[in-house]
């Protein structure tokens, strides 16, 4: 059997036990991902050994939005980079400038599909289009085509698997989350983040509601005083690379 047609069997393989939300899926979780990586991957950390650190991933959902070069300069006073999970056609296409400066600031950019469907409510040709399209068009702002992805809700299975490995993309999901889209308490936003706060987590908020990015400094610098450095998706891994298809969920 070829090696890609092995690594493909072995990624389907973790997809056997789905329920139809995904919940049920074998998934890998980044510090285990960093765990099995080889020992001697000298140089490739990035700015910090998540082995020795306390790190924690800040990500944000379905933008970039008016607000969203707003939090880019409260991350770059706060020396903090996140990974954004872009929505392609009325975002990224709306504001491309916001895009290109996500990529310049050193923020990994990653993928949310073209219009939020429900992956798992779509064929396979459906699936692919949401997420190749924004592929397509962020490729075609930042020179790059993006390397992670997250399901709308969080929704994955077998086929959204498959195809998510035929893209290159891996799909992360995430240990904490404020529920932003139902409120806009930002002081209630940062508490429930704070309450959930872990070593090796995955923080999920959206820069496109009202109460979020005011809450982010107040998230940010109680985290910093607890002692966590702030890191990209990828870089929560590291020396491990994000695989395609896999599930990645702390």
């Amino acid at each position: 059997m070829p090696s890609s047609a092995r690594r493909l069997a072995a990624v389907l393989v973790t997809a056997l036990t789905l329920t139809l939300s995904g919940c049920g899926m074998d998934t890998t979780a980044p510090g285990s991902a960093r765990g099995n990586a080889a020992a001697d991957a000298k140089g490739s950390f990035g700015p910090v050994d998540c082995r020795k650190a306390k790190c924690i991933a800040l990500t944000f959902d379905a933008g970039p939005g008016k607000d969203t070069p707003e939090l880019l300069d409260v991350l770059k006073e706060k020396k903090v980079h996140a990974t954004f999970f872009l929505l392609g056609k009325h975002h990224v296409l709306k504001y491309p400038e916001t895009v290109r400066r996500i990529e310049d600031e050193g923020h990994e950019v990653a993928n949310h599909t073209w219009t939020h469907k429900i992956l798992t409510d779509q064929d396979a040709d459906g699936i692919r289009t949401e997420l190749e399209k924004t592929q397509r068009a962020i490729e075609r702002i930042t020179g790059k085509k993006p390397r992670v992805m997250r399901p709308p809700q969080g929704r994955t299975d077998d086929e959204v698997t498959r195809i998510s490995w035929e893209l290159g993309l891996s799909q992360v999901l995430w240990s904490a989350t404020a529920k932003d889209y139902a409120t806009n308490d930002s002081a209630l936003i940062e508490k429930r983040i704070l309450d959930r706060a872990s070593k090796d987590g995955v923080i999920l908020l959206h820069d496109i509601y009202q109460g979020t990015v005011p809450a982010v400094p107040g998230i940010v610098d109680a985290l910093h005083e607890d002692g966590y450095t702030f890191v990209t998706v990828p870089e929560l891994m590291a020396p491990a690379e994000p695989q395609p298809g896999t599930v990645y969920r702390p």
